[in-house]
């Protein structure tokens, strides 16, 4: 591993980088915060799925990428007179000792999840932070992860159901309301406005159902946006699969009866894939 004056030496190196961008080379200096801003969340993706993938060479290439954009940023700000990269580590040093007092002053903490509860707590007493438990979710977020960021951020403050069983009973609720929209649905006629009120309806259960699912997950210590993935990448390896057999055999999906593509989709399955 390196020492501290290499990995200094490594930041300073990429300042020095930054600067001769933004100086010599048309592109970067043609850069501002919005014409960044969709390339930084495709690159925080992209080491979402690094790591998911367990990938420690792309985690470490993707990292790299992220860490220029803070840096990009920063040398914007800085040309415009607002801040510059060492005001952004001071603020973030400066919120780490003061959201951990257990670390650095005397506090006394008994658990992980104690520090989680000081934490939100202590965001609401910042000068200029959020004076909202749930202003720091921002409204950008997907909505799985919004859903997840919401819930926890609740219990932080212990808004959350005293036994993790107890939440299947809203689960089931959640379903079952669902459902009688879905039926309101089928007996309504089409393009009537019973039938557009029952499909608002019904997408307002199905958010309620998915935000309760979310949240027995939670409760559970899963991730669901990990869960999900994982889901869409099973599809895709066996669909996939599916159409790549249809297609050796000279076939085409859309002659194939459901009954053949489930034979072949279960052989995928049969697989491992």
């Amino acid at each position: 591993m390196n020492t501290k004056e290499q990995k200094l030496e490594q930041f300073s190196r990429l300042l020095d980088i930054m600067d001769r961008l933004r100086e010599e080379c048309p592109w970067n200096k043609a850069q501002t915060v919005d014409t960044l801003r969709p390339m930084t969340l495709e690159e925080v993706y992209e080491l979402s799925d690094a790591i998911m993938k367990k990938s420690d060479e792309d985690i470490k290439k993707e990292l790299g990428d992220v860490m220029l954009h803070v840096v990009f940023y920063s040398r914007i700000a800085q040309e415009d007179g607002k801040y510059d990269v060492a005001d952004v580590l001071q603020k973030v040093c400066e919120k780490m000792i003061y959201r951990h007092p257990h670390v650095f002053d005397k506090t006394k903490v008994r658990d992980a999840e104690e520090v989680s509860e000081n934490w939100e707590m202590l965001k609401t007493k910042e000068k200029g932070g959020n004076k909202r438990i749930l202003s720091g979710v921002p409204d950008a977020l997907p909505p799985v992860l919004k859903a997840y960021s919401i819930q926890d951020k609740a219990r932080g403050v212990g808004f959350d159901w005293e036994k993790k069983e107890d939440v299947w009973d809203k689960v089931k609720e959640e379903e079952c309301e669902f459902q009688a929209e879905l039926d309101s649905m089928a007996s309504s006629e089409p393009e009537s406005e019973e039938r557009k009120a029952a499909c608002d309806r019904a997408e307002d259960e199905l958010g309620d159902f998915m935000f309760a699912t979310i949240n027995a997950a939670r409760l559970y210590g899963l991730n669901p946006d990990t869960a999900l993935n994982r889901a869409c990448d099973k599809f895709r390896r066996r669909f996939t699969y599916l159409e790549e057999k249809t297609i050796r055999k000279g076939l085409n999906l859309h002659d194939m009866t459901l009954a053949q593509m489930d034979a072949i989709w279960d052989e995928a399955k049969a697989k491992g894939l």
